[in-house]
């Protein structure tokens, strides 16, 4: 029974062995698969740069597309149209555009071309006086004969009234420039206040006349400081 036993017990031990034997085998490693090198460089070269002309436009569409789009309707449109058309007609025709806009545009226009003929005339003016004694000058330095007028006048007062005619046909031109310029930005000014925003009231403007006789000191014209009254007429503008 002893021996039994031990035979058992031997045969074990002789198992045991065994399996931990097996166990100390070392596994086959499997080696990694490498890609090879001139394949993956040609599937580098296939994909395409992009240029800089290429990712502005690129950037530019995004940009575009984050945009908020904005309908405007027909009236919308209708009023910036004739916020446009009013200060394009001013450009071309002094005027044109203050009648475009209504209003008090009988008391704009005379204004306007009374301020640009004004302009006009006083440059014209000015124009002719420098030139004449501009003659004057030049006839003095050739000895020529000369206006009687200038004759006892010295060369440097002929002179300086040169200079100031000079000086006043030049100031002209850009008074000229200014009431044209003042022309276009009123009609400007006028659409915007009268389509786009409201600064009063819905009830039409309307203007009256008024005249009637009134007394009038005409001391200032007769030449004396004592009182002279004077009956005259009186022209009242009315805005209600």
């Amino acid at each position: 029974m002893a021996k039994l036993i031990s035979l058992i017990f031997a045969v074990f031990m002789l198992a045991v062995v065994h399996g931990q034997t097996g166990d100390t085998i070392p596994k086959k490693q499997v080696a990694p698969v490498k890609i090879d090198s001139i394949k993956q460089k040609a599937a580098q070269d296939t994909v395409k740069k992009e240029s800089r002309k290429e990712r502005k436009k690129r950037e530019k569409e995004e940009a575009k597309a984050k945009e908020k789009v904005v309908f405007k309707d027909s009236t919308r449109l209708a009023i910036e149209a004739k916020n446009k058309q009013a200060w394009k007609r001013s450009l071309v025709l002094p005027g044109w555009g203050q009648y475009s806009n209504g209003g008090v545009w009988w008391i704009k226009v005379p204004a306007i071309y009374g301020g640009l003929i004004t302009t006009v005339l006083v440059f014209d003016f000015n124009n002719r006086y420098y030139k004449e004694l501009l003659g004057v000058l030049q006839d003095k330095a050739l000895g020529r004969p000369i206006d009687p007028y200038y004759v006892g006048i010295s060369d440097q007062s002929i002179i300086r009234a040169k200079d100031n005619a000079r000086r006043n046909r030049d100031l002209m031109v850009l008074l000229t420039l200014g009431v044209y310029g003042l022309n276009v930005a009123e009609a400007y000014i006028d659409s915007m206040l009268k389509y786009r925003w409201s600064i009063g009231d819905d009830k039409p403007k309307k203007t009256a006349f008024l005249i009637g006789p009134t007394l009038m000191d005409a001391s200032l014209a007769s030449g004396t400081y004592s009182f002279k009254p004077t009956v005259g007429l009186k022209l009242t503008m009315k805005f209600n």
